[in-house]
């Protein structure tokens, strides 16, 4: 039996209210953040923001609850954007979609920020701990932060690679308890690493898992893994890969895991983090029991029931609604394999 376990990879929508109230506040443009450096109303309207969006996954039934990420303006390059030793260049595409971040000119040494813990903890502190909450903490994977930046310091790619990994794997030793820590990896398959990065890419990985004791499931979206990336990240010790069963090329993906094997765990992106039409329950249910007959061995000790992409992309109404169709999927808790 395979356990069922709700969840998202994180970056929500502004609900709609802190988006009219952040672009009014005096000095607030997107992207101008920089931790810790926020005025008390930015502050406030954060905050109250992030009580909305956990009450949101609370009231969804959603089994690993994650603080929202909704500081993140230039989305995952956001933990170097708000480093001190990064300076900010001009805006460019996210990947192939029509969003933006600017680009992080990494001028120094990649030493602790924190910034992401405090956001950790301020969620935390929203979550009660005589209920079955469980926070799952969310990071962008170290390949994919290190393929959004600029090296202006290191001046190896390799070496830059082994710096992102140690800075994330410090941020990591920062924060509160959690049950689960998703690493997002998209340049995994965006811009797969070539031969002399394909090892280094999983070395970096297992350095930021081996900073938590949480389960770590390194997801995978915008398409298929490629076989030769699929083979060295198997070799990463973590306790799942995620994959993006919407967008991705469906035969590919089950192809790596019927020739190269699974984790013990699957992360399984079922559905349209980018699309507003709105999936029942029992179509994202019959997508899981779907791929697991997929796999010969599929006897998988847990899925993570997700969405395939993070959820910004959405109006605040359908975000919601997907989020009570995945634990819908999953309330059932387990799946016969």
């Amino acid at each position: 039996m395979t356990e069922l376990v709700a969840t998202t990879p994180g970056l929500f929508p502004l609900p709609d209210w802190a988006k009219q109230d952040l672009s009014d506040l005096k000095g607030h443009q997107k992207g101008d953040l920089i931790g810790g450096d926020e005025g008390p109303e930015i502050v406030e309207a954060y905050d109250d923001a992030r009580a909305e969006v956990i009450e949101d996954q609370r009231s969804a039934g959603l089994d690993r609850i994650v603080e929202g990420q909704l500081r993140w303006d230039d989305n995952l390059a956001h933990p170097l954007a708000v480093h001190e030793n990064v300076e900010t260049g001009g805006i460019v595409r996210y990947y192939d979609n029509n969003n933006f971040y600017r680009d992080p000119r990494v001028t120094g040494d990649l030493g602790f920020s924190g910034d992401v813990a405090a956001e950790l903890e301020a969620a935390a502190a929203l979550l009660d701990a005589d209920s079955t909450d469980s926070l799952q903490a969310v990071l962008p994977g170290p390949y994919s932060l290190a393929d959004l930046a600029t090296d202006e310091h290191y001046g190896d790619e390799a070496d830059f690679l082994d710096a992102v990994g140690g800075f994330l794997a410090g941020e990591v030793e920062a924060f509160p308890d959690h049950e689960t820590l998703f690493l997002l990896e998209p340049s995994l398959v965006e811009n797969p690493p070539g031969d002399d990065l394909d090892a280094r890419a999983s070395e970096a990985i297992d350095a930021v898992a081996a900073a938590t004791d949480a389960d770590v499931v390194v997801h995978t979206y915008w398409g298929a893994l490629e076989e030769k990336v699929y083979a060295h990240l198997m070799d990463a010790d973590v306790e799942a890969i995620g994959f993006d069963l919407v967008a991705g090329d469906r035969a590919q993906t089950l192809y790596n895991v019927n020739e190269y094997g699974a984790k013990d765990e699957i992360g399984l992106g079922l559905v349209d983090g980018q699309n507003t039409l709105v999936e029942s329950a029992e179509t994202v249910r019959e997508r899981v029991e779907w791929v697991l007959d997929q796999v010969p061995a599929g006897d998988f000790d847990r899925a993570y029931v997700t969405s395939n992409t993070e959820l910004f992309y959405l109006p605040v109404n359908k975000q919601r609604e997907k989020l009570a169709a995945l634990a819908e999927a999953a309330s059932a808790t387990e799946v016969e394999a």
